[in-house]
């Protein structure tokens, strides 16, 4: 999987995960990419800093209850990306339920015109698809919805 940091033509900077670069050259390609803020679909990747493993070890944390919080806090600030994340997918793509296996498979292979869709799939029929070259990916569900 890569993350790439995304621009739309509007200015709205977000981050996506795509399986490889040419699935997100395709994806964009054909208007699947969308801003999480506006929708627009005329996106480019924005400038990344590079990730640098240092090898410098690193000092310890401060005492534990402010560690503590900082976690509380970046967990929190997770879970809200993650339950926007998914409210723009599923108000964004069409809900196909125990048909997107071969809804994906029918855009795969250019029998149905392309959209976003969301639906439901065995891990084995999800391998099968991302064997077969069907562009998928897994719609996080907020820790919240679980319950």
């Amino acid at each position: 999987m890569i993350r790439y940091d995304l621009r739309c033509d509007r200015g709205h900077t977000f981050e996506s995960w795509f399986q490889s670069s040419s699935a997100y050259d395709s994806q964009v390609k054909r208007k699947l990419v969308t801003c999480a803020v506006c929708g627009s679909a005329k996106v480019e990747k924005a400038i990344m800093a590079p990730r640098i493993a240092g090898s410098k070890k690193r000092p310890s944390r401060a005492p534990a209850d402010s560690s503590m919080s900082a976690t509380v806090a970046e967990e929190r600030e997770l879970r809200a990306e993650l339950r926007q994340l998914h409210d723009h997918l599923v108000k964004n793509a069409d809900n196909v339920g125990a048909r997107f296996p071969n809804e994906a498979r029918k855009m795969h292979y250019g029998d149905i015109e392309h959209r976003p869709i969301y639906g439901e799939a065995s891990p084995e029929e999800a391998k099968s698809l991302i064997e077969e070259g069907v562009e998928v990916g897994s719609l996080p569900v907020p820790p919240d919805d679980r319950n």
